[in-house]
């Protein structure tokens, strides 16, 4: 054959495979060169379609022939020469990284060893045509690597850099499209935007908000000053910390010649009111929103604009990325190409992690593995930042024990007592009727409890006008009206009690004059007692935050939590300090022991099986998937329902009804389609036929019309 083609287009250019290789190769190892691997770059992405070079697949590209296995050829070129990290890469590059099995599997398994062995047995379609043109470069092994678990995490790089480089590569010739992002703007820029965005809080007026110019001019200091590493940011609710902590990996970017700022947060109900802020900081061609309510369509109507961000959710190629911590980890652990792409970009970011406390207690030693991997070995650095900071140090020593932890804003250095601005009262138990008597009696309070059925228990005795009820069982576009009407008549004095689930603790901006918290987790209760005095405009002793003991017991997720909570608060008069943090959490953590912090057994799974990564992949979801999304036709969700049942199937329509769209478990979902009050669409979503379940003020009942109660 005069010459071997790894693409044709529909009007007939073709593109060679020596060709495919050799650009795939420079961008791979342009890529993994962010991280010192540039040599095992240019090796996986000149190896990974040697598969091409066969007859069958010419046959199957110009002859619309039989599919052909083209990765493994290349996999087993790597590994004969003792490069087993390009050599998976290579393997998983179309179908994802595969675990690698035993050296004795046959050769229709889909393991690792499997597929060598289908080269080893004479299985693989003969191409050796390829040594004919191009040789395979020997490529320096990664210097220090532990070769197991350290391996798997730098053979998930390199995969990155040849998804991305093959990817790019295929559709820049397919559709003649530029494959950058194109989006050109350093950090620099956005450092010097943020400045100028910041300027006219100087000088600075009134105690409170010295404090907090104080806290960012320390952060930009630190951020110029400070080499890459582990930080943490322990900031007072009210300090500013999510402009302080921008300003701070803007700096260190600048300063250290690092790429971009990811920023990783906990809840979706949180994530675009901060990505509004740095689109407001920074510009809105700047910064990324990436997570499963925002999909980006690219389709015949699309712009230019909405091209670039659609390829920036696939490479995280942009300044800024605003995320979640699922999309965040769970890419770290995927071995899906789709999810993997954009895992090279997080080398050489500062990563901030906001709220800090809340990174999930059953993934919790795998997620601090990862972050410290991405410190020692990708030129990252990685920011805790809280208000009450976890006691993590210990577990980072653990796995990086020359790994150091500094904080950027001491607390000796700042006058912490600015933002005390509530006042602490534990009452002891109080009954559903004795609550609500006491949140009768004033006229804008929030009250938090620990599950649905109890805001629901409470909400139901109170009367008069004002009130309000929040849970998850309302759909979030509902929630938002809500907090709206809420902040209106909190601004104009208006009667306010609100009930709601915890949902509205964490970076929820409210203020009310007297707060309400059944008894939690220490961390709970100090973020609840945030939303009270928020802006300091009253004095802390008229400010107060009751602890009570609920009618509704201890919910057994929240039991061991509730009394280390105890505890503290027993021991400690002043139970926001930073000693009665730090206790709290090393109670915690010794309490739950670190089976509970990786309680599927992630890390010793990577230690004793060579290369697991399917099961890896399957084993870490920080949500637990078991709920079903029902969708309610009411206000503009009507209208893209309808629009569902004409047919329409696009990622966009998904992502509008997702803010019409209530999560429950299966159990409520088959008591609900049971008696009849669910619509199964074609496509198989769930609407709510039975709108009388659906109430304006309180949500979504779990209570089907057999009269079976269902609440949890």
């Amino acid at each position: 054959m005069s010459r071997y083609l790894a693409h044709v287009t529909d009007d007939g250019r073709v593109q060679t495979v020596l060709d495919h290789l050799k650009s795939t190769a420079k961008r791979c190892a342009a890529f993994a060169e962010d991280f010192d691997a540039k040599e095992q770059g240019n090796l996986a992405g000149l190896a990974h379609d040697l598969g091409k070079y066969s007859y069958a697949f010419q046959q199957r590209l110009l002859e619309n022939g039989q599919k052909v296995d083209h990765s493994t050829a290349g996999a087993y070129e790597c590994f004969r020469r003792t490069q087993p990290y390009a050599a998976f890469a290579v393997a998983g590059h179309h179908s994802g990284l595969p675990n690698a099995g035993s050296k004795m599997d046959y050769t229709d398994s889909s393991t690792f060893f499997g597929r060598i062995n289908r080269v080893l047995k004479g299985k693989l379609a003969e191409y050796g045509a390829w040594q004919s043109e191009l040789a395979l470069p020997d490529a320096k092994s990664p210097d220090g690597l532990e070769p197991q678990t350290e391996g798997m995490f730098f053979t998930r790089m390199l995969f990155s850099c040849l998804v991305d480089a093959d990817y790019s590569d295929t559709a820049e010739f397919m559709d003649g499209s530029c494959s950058s992002v194109g989006f050109n703007v350093s950090v620099g820029v956005l450092l010097g935007r943020l400045k100028k965005y910041i300027s006219g809080w100087f000088p600075p007026q009134g105690e409170l908000n010295t404090q907090r110019c104080e806290i960012l001019t320390r952060c930009i200091q630190e951020g110029g000053r400070q080499r890459p590493g582990l930080f943490t940011l322990t900031v007072p609710t009210g300090g500013g910390k999510t402009v302080a902590s921008l300003a701070f990996a803007l700096a260190q970017a600048k300063a250290q010649g690092l790429k971009r700022v990811i920023y990783v947060i906990p809840y979706t109900s949180i994530i675009e009111q901060t990505a509004q802020k740095f689109r407001e900081i920074l510009g809105a061609d700047t910064v990324l929103e990436h997570h499963s309510g925002v999909l980006y369509d690219v389709d015949q109507e699309s712009t230019p604009n909405s091209i670039k961000f659609a390829r920036a959710a696939e490479t995280w190629d942009m300044p800024v990325i605003v995320t979640t911590a699922v999309q965040f980890f769970e890419s770290l652990y995927s071995c899906k190409p789709s999810q993997c792409r954009k895992l090279h970009n997080i080398a050489r970011s500062v990563i901030v992690f906001d709220e800090a406390q809340m990174l999930p207690l059953p993934f919790l030693r795998p997620c601090v593995w990862a972050i410290a991997q991405l410190v020692k070995n990708y030129k990252a650095s990685a920011v805790l930042c809280s208000a009450t900071q976890p006691a993590l140090a210990p577990i980072f020593r653990e796995f990086v024990p020359e790994l150091s932890m500094a904080e950027i804003c001491p607390s000796e250095r700042f006058n912490w007592g600015v933002f005390r601005r509530v006042t602490f009262l534990k009452v002891g138990l109080l009954t559903y009727d004795e609550l609500a008597l006491q949140l009768q009696s004033q006229e804008q309070v929030l009250c938090i409890v620990n599950s649905r059925k109890s805001a629901q228990e409470v909400f139901s005795r109170l009367e008069g006008e004002g009130i309000f009820h929040l849970s998850t069982l309302m759909y979030p576009a509902h929630r938002r009206a809500q907090l709206e009407e809420i902040r209106r008549r909190l601004k104009d004095g208006l009667p306010c009690r609100v009930v709601s689930t915890s949902l509205i603790e964490a970076g929820v901006d409210v203020d009310f004059p007297a707060v309400y918290r059944e008894e939690a987790g220490l961390d709970s209760i100090l973020q609840a007692a945030g939303r009270c005095n928020r802006e300091g405009k009253r004095q802390a002793a008229d400010s107060i935050v009751t602890i009570f003991r609920g009618e509704g017991g201890v919910p057994p997720l929240f039991a061991t939590a509730i009394e280390v909570g105890r505890e503290i608060m027993a021991r400690y008069e002043d139970i926001s300090s930073s000693e009665a943090i730090r206790v709290y959490f090393t109670s915690l953590l010794d309490l739950k022991g670190t089976e509970a912090q990786d309680r599927n057994r992630i890390l010793p799974l990577m230690q004793y099986e060579l290369f697991p990564f399917r099961t890896v992949s399957e084993r870490f979801h920080l949500i637990d998937n078991a709920t079903v999304t029902v969708y309610i036709p009411e206000g503009a969700g009507a209208e893209l329902i309808a629009r569902m049942r004409e047919g329409e199937h696009s990622r966009e329509l998904y992502r509008q009804l997702g803010q019409y769209g209530v999560s429950i478990y299966e159990q409520h979902f088959n008591a609900l389609y049971k008696s009849g009050d669910l619509e199964l669409l074609e496509d198989g979503s769930a609407v709510l036929s039975n709108l009388a379940l659906y109430s304006a003020v309180t949500g979504l009942s779990l209570e089907a019309d057999s009269g079976k109660g269902l609440f949890i």
